[in-house]
């Protein structure tokens, strides 16, 4: 076997939990350490470590990401009182994706994984639609009040300056109801509107950004007015140079456009429709076991991961000792993204086409029949490998 391929700069390496950690392991074992002296930063972001380090693991990788420019970060748990009672942990700690995407200040892209065997749902699309989702604020910042009965509900207010209050009346109830106060900060919009036009830049893909300021002039406005004028100011000449343009238009007009496209271009997303809309872009696609997940800080910083979780069920049958057909794409295109990153920043052509290699040859096993369970009922058959078996049938093509 050649020489591995040598890395300059460690990736931020981040473990997770369930079954989803043992094709981690499996990844590293026989697609990686054979081909590329793997360099990485390591932080174990299992439940475990979390509750017992109080989440500072996990601040400490996100610093990490911030350090280092590039980080790689395996599905984890988020914890509940059923996960709480099943770990035996101390307390319920926030998402770890959350946590990191508020340090990185980022915003998150997925988009799906394309083979030929699987048909997207809308026929029409030829190229993948990514989706870029500002996550922060709105309905997952919200503050919520139930009206036991008639009253005037306000917003209110306070400059910390000792002005004077302002108000504005929310409702004059009739009877009982809810009531919802959400927020966001003119910084996070435009750092939301540099991290896809970063991405976008990179990636070649023309933008689109929707909302419904026709209805929400003050709020959905403010989305609307700063994402234009971080074009205007910052991205124009360079999404020229770039070959790429800006559209924006109202959100139910740009669902109407999303489903008779022909793809092939970023999305940008308010909170919750990046929500709602990247799982329909997954469903849609295939499978979310075929989303890649990448999280674009405005200062330029990658952290990739896949966009599904731990694969709980079939880590409870693992452990009786039995071998499950878990999709591994994802997983390893979390890898290939983080690689071929690394090399990009670090000038390492060699790493580059060991990435490219490597997504090429997980594909190729797929077109040529050999998949896992999932891939195998939505493409209508092939044969069937476990995960074990799938990894190796990849291996093989890289040799």
């Amino acid at each position: 076997m050649a020489e591995r391929i040598k890395m300059k700069t460690p990736i931020v390496e981040m473990d997770g939990d369930e079954m989803t950690r043992v094709l981690w392991a499996l990844i590293k074992e026989k697609l990686l350490s054979p081909f590329v002296d793997l360099k990485t930063e390591y932080y174990d972001l299992a439940i475990k470590v979390r509750d017992d380090t109080g989440d500072r693991v996990t601040v400490e990788a996100a610093e990490a990401i911030e350090r280092l420019g590039v980080g790689v970060k395996c599905a984890t748990i988020t914890s509940n009182a059923a996960r709480q009672q099943e770990y035996g942990l101390r307390q319920l700690l926030p998402s770890p994706n959350g946590t990191i995407r508020a340090i990185l200040d980022g915003t998150v892209f997925r988009r799906p994984i394309q083979v030929s065997r699987v048909k997207p749902s809308v026929s029409t699309w030829e190229k993948p639609i990514t989706i870029g989702r500002h996550a922060y604020g709105d309905l997952y910042k919200a503050s919520e009040m139930s009206i036991p009965g008639p009253g005037k509900v306000e917003l209110v207010y306070t400059p910390r300056d000792g002005g004077g209050e302002e108000r504005v009346t929310v409702a004059d109830m009739k009877s009982p109801g809810v009531v919802q106060g959400i927020h966001n900060y003119d910084e996070s919009i435009k750092n939301f509107a540099r991290a896809c036009f970063i991405y976008a830049i990179q990636e070649k893909l023309p933008v689109w950004f929707a909302a419904k300021d026709t209805i929400s002039k003050t709020y959905d406005g403010r989305f609307k007015d700063l994402f234009a004028q971080v074009y205007e100011t910052e991205y124009k000449e360079k999404c020229a140079a770039a070959g790429i343009d800006y559209f924006y238009t109202l959100i139910d007009d740009a669902v109407a456009r999303v489903v008779k496209s022909r793809g092939g271009f970023l999305w940008a997303c308010r909170n919750y429709d990046g929500d709602v809309m990247s799982d329909m872009i997954a469903s849609a696609a295939g499978s979310i076991a075929m989303m890649t997940s990448v999280l674009v800080s405005p200062s330029g910083k990658f952290e990739y991961e896949a966009a599904h979780g731990t694969v709980q069920r079939h880590y409870y049958r693992w452990q009786k000792g039995e071998k499950t057909s878990s999709n591994s794409v994802a997983l390893i295109f979390a890898w290939t993204g983080a690689l071929a990153k690394r090399a990009e920043l670090d000038g390492l052509p060699d790493l580059f086409s060991f990435a490219k290699k490597l997504e090429d040859a997980t594909i190729r096993t797929i077109e040529a029949g050999e998949m896992t369970g999932d891939l195998a009922l939505l493409s209508g058959g092939g044969k069937i490998l476990d995960s074990w078996e799938f990894i190796d049938a990849i291996a093989g093509r890289l040799l």
